[in-house]
Parts: structure tokens; sequence; C-alpha cells
């Protein structure tokens, strides 16, 4: 083979070494930041369904979006429905004491809903009012955020022994429920108890909220009675136990 056919040849192989030079070079500057530049991540994938309605539907994994369904919520028996239970915002089902202390879950909450039931005395005729009104709202968390929320709720509510409200002192107790999920806990209300004119009686009066976790899944019942008046504690407690039933069969 004579020199000038050898010579294009070896221009060739030179200049693709050069051009597989600058190309391992801009692709190794890809992989880091600029100078003062924040470096990159990737976006958390998060399964959160915030205030999102129950359905009927079951929960895909927690590798994809998670929702809630109906089925995971209590309902009460025929006798003591005042009402159908009916969707309700988180933010208007969780209670308040001296804070948002029941509005902690923090980012490891992968979805939350809520619903409310409105219940009757057994045998009462259905032209009384009703008696009260019971916010249930769930809660599922990633990792260890279940238990941790019920840490931090207890550490709040002994930062809380009372609080004001439209004029009245609140009093907050609270204790271990025994027997309903992995744990829960029962807080106590207690205030003035005041006539329908506003005036006080001279009595108390009371309302209770049960806390519940069940594995990865945390409920929070609060019961309010009718118009101010107190709640029934013997409802509630047949409430926090079925609800705790109830989530348990939703998760296995």
């Amino acid at each position: 083979m004579s020199r000038n056919t050898q010579l294009p040849a070896a221009r060739t192989r030179r200049a693709l070494a050069l051009l597989g030079t600058i190309a391992l070079t801009a692709a190794c500057s890809t992989t880091e930041n600029p100078p003062g530049s924040v470096p990159a991540t990737s976006a958390p994938t998060t399964a959160t369904a915030s205030s999102a309605p129950p359905t009927d539907s079951p929960s895909p994994s927690a590798s994809t979006r998670v929702t809630i369904p109906t089925s995971a919520f209590v309902e009460l028996p025929a006798e003591l429905r005042k009402s159908p239970r009916r969707t309700t915002p988180v933010e208007e089902a969780l209670p308040t004491l001296c804070g948002n202390e029941f509005g902690t879950g923090g980012r490891q909450v992968t979805a939350s809903a809520a619903m409310t039931v409105t219940y009757q005395k057994a045998g009462e005729p259905s032209s009384n009012v009703p008696q009260g009104m019971i916010h249930q709202t769930i809660f599922t968390f990633d990792g260890a955020g279940a238990s941790a929320y019920l840490d931090r709720l207890r550490t709040a509510v002994q930062a809380c022994p009372s609080y004001d409200r439209s004029g009245s002192r609140v009093t907050v107790t609270s204790k271990v429920l025994a027997g309903v999920g992995n744990e829960a806990l029962l807080l106590t209300r207690t205030w003035p108890e005041m006539s329908l004119n506003g005036e006080r009686t001279g009595g108390t009066a009371s309302s209770q909220i049960a806390v519940a976790r069940v594995d990865s899944t945390v409920t929070v019942f609060d019961d309010e009675g009718w118009e101010g008046t107190s709640g029934n504690p013997a409802i509630l407690d047949r409430v926090v136990r079925d609800g705790a039933r109830a989530i348990d069969a939703w998760q296995r």
C-alpha cells in the first residue's frame, strides 16, 4: 500500500480518538454540579391522599398511591345511627386542644381521610335531636411514623392540661386505653356546663377523644355532644374498638 493511501486512514483514526475524548469529557462533566450550585436530588415519591374522600375500592400496595376505603371507617349500628356517615375534610374532623396536637403527622403520612357520623340514644324517636357527632380521621404512615405520631401526641397532651374555649376553661386528662389496636390513648375534656341560654348551670360537661394505632395506621375519634352538651363515653368506647377492628380487617 502507498504512503498516500495510509495518510488519510491515520488522520481518520486520530479524528475518531479526539471525538471520543471530547465525548468522554462531556459525559463526566454532566455528573457534577457547577461550583456554587445546589446538589441535585431526586424528588421524593409520595403516595399521599391527604384530605381525600374515602372510596369503596381496595387499597393498592404501599409502593403506589394509598387509598383509604370506606370499609376502613367504623359504622354505627342502626339503632344508634341518627344519620349516615359522611365524608369530612381532615382539617375539620381533627380536634384541637392548646394547638395543632393531632395534625402533626409530618412527611411520613402517606394518606389521610375523615368521616363523620351523627348518633342518637338507642330507642329514641326520630323526632328527637341527635345526642352527638363522632368525627373519625385515619392516617397511614411510612416506616415508624405511626408510633412517632403517638409519641408526639402524648408529649403534646402532657403540655396542655387545660385551655380556654369560648370563655370557659377546659381541662384535659388522659389515660391508656387497653385492648385497642397496638396502642391507644383516651383523652377526656371537661368544662363548666352551660344552659341553652348560655348561663352556667353549676354542673360540668365532658367529651372524649380516642386515638388508636393499628400497625402503620392511626385513627382519631373526636366525640362532640350536640350543641355543646356532653358526649356519650359508652358509644365512643364501642366505636373506637369497632374502628380498630375495621382497620385491622382492611390491612389484612
